[in-house]
């Protein structure tokens, strides 16, 4: 398979992935930590690396996300970053679970400097 079409074979692999586990929590649009969290270090992390390192996307450690309000990075979650591999995730998250991991990744990333 050629390099160039490998990072949009992931892309799309990242893309199906959550769609399954994302099916229940759209009926009621409520949070759920234990699934979200499982979301951001296994389906992010297909492209931030999965201890948020690293990979085809960048790095994402708490100190990086923290200049960031909750708001821009619940948008970037959302709306993804056009022109970027960063998808928008709104057909799959709702506002309050993007919010949720946009504070998770400001507060109790594992991932706290690159230094970690």
């Amino acid at each position: 398979m050629p390099k160039r079409v490998r990072p949009l074979l992931l892309i799309g692999l990242a893309w199906l992935l959550p769609q399954a586990a994302l099916a229940d929590s759209q009926d009621t649009g409520a949070a759920n930590p234990d699934r979200l969290e499982t979301l951001l270090y296994q389906d992010c992390g297909s492209c931030h690396g999965m201890t948020l390192r690293g990979g085809l996307g960048p790095a994402l450690p708490r100190d990086r996300m923290q200049t960031l309000s909750p708001e821009a990075l619940t948008h970037i979650i959302r709306y993804g970053i056009p022109g970027t591999a960063m998808p928008g995730w709104a057909a799959l998250l709702s506002e309050e679970e993007a919010r949720w991991i946009a504070e998770h990744l400001q507060t109790d990333n594992r991932l706290k400097t690159l230094g970690d």
